[in-house]
């Protein structure tokens, strides 16, 4: 194990400046060994107490500047969100996965706002965490088709690409995508902005990829494209003919339900 300056000078060599208690851990005792769990909780403690460390949450720590012991616990979190929201998708999914729905729309239209939830779609996890008022949801995305269960983070992860946010780098998908995961509600108890919806028309109408948008239709968003259908048809009518022609022709996936939920 380290002696304790040794700790402290380490962390501060971390950049990231988050650390969960996994990461403390593996820092004071490399070889996690259990007869050592009594001093890693007592050295935690010593950190807290002499402000080398600051506790977010039970088990999540940031490491402090000068500037942090002005601030409360509410604008500490949205300080560290990003590179908070960084540790934890490299923690759970390493690079696979890419950020998708609201936010990611956003992203696109330049709005770097904290989101209340944001939707994480990754191979095979599907996991809630809570950090004060913010969820980060890691989610499966699939397909039923008439053979077999399709997982589709392989065929949609390569609509996404890397952004980087404040030095922060995250993969969102890519605009055509962003727009048609925006349009479907995440869960029953949410509601569509559909005021999102027409900015990303009117902003980007002429530059989204057709093809995408053509090929994502015969898998996923049947309600996405019904309800951007009639959204772009006083917009934008090269797109209103473009979501009607992929219903058309993906017509046996597709249930008509119009403006529910606008």
């Amino acid at each position: 194990m380290k002696d304790f300056n040794k700790i402290v000078n380490k962390m501060w060599k971390n950049w990231w400046k988050v650390m969960l208690k996994k990461d403390i851990y593996e820092l004071i005792d490399p070889e996690c060994k259990p007869e050592y769990q009594s001093f890693v909780d007592k050295t935690i403690y010593k950190l807290r107490a002499q402000w080398y460390i600051i506790a977010l949450k039970s088990g999540v720590y940031i490491i402090p500047d000068t500037e942090d012991s002005h601030l409360n616990s509410v604008d500490l979190v949205e300080k560290y969100y990003l590179r908070l929201l960084k540790k934890y998708i490299t923690r759970e999914v390493w690079s696979h996965y890419y950020i998708s729905g609201l936010k990611s729309l956003q992203y696109h239209l330049k709005d770097m706002s904290i989101p209340e939830k944001i939707y994480i779609i990754t191979r095979s996890l599907n996991k809630k965490i809570k950090v004060w008022n913010y969820e980060i949801i890691f989610k499966t995305l699939s397909w039923k088709s008439q053979w077999k269960k399709i997982n589709l983070y392989s065929k949609f992860s390569e609509y996404s690409k890397e952004i980087s946010i404040d030095w922060i780098s995250v993969k969102t998908s890519w605009l055509e995508l962003s727009l048609l995961e925006s349009a479907l509600v995440a869960d029953m108890y949410e509601w569509v902005d559909v005021s999102i919806l027409i900015k990303a028309i009117k902003k980007y109408g002429s530059v989204f990829d057709r093809k995408i948008l053509r090929e994502i239709g015969k898998y996923k968003y049947n309600m996405s494209y019904n309800r951007l259908k009639e959204i772009s048809k006083t917009i934008d009518l090269d797109l209103y003919e473009l979501f009607l022609n992929v219903i058309k022709q993906n017509w046996w996936c597709f249930v008509w339900e119009g403006l529910r939920g606008i």
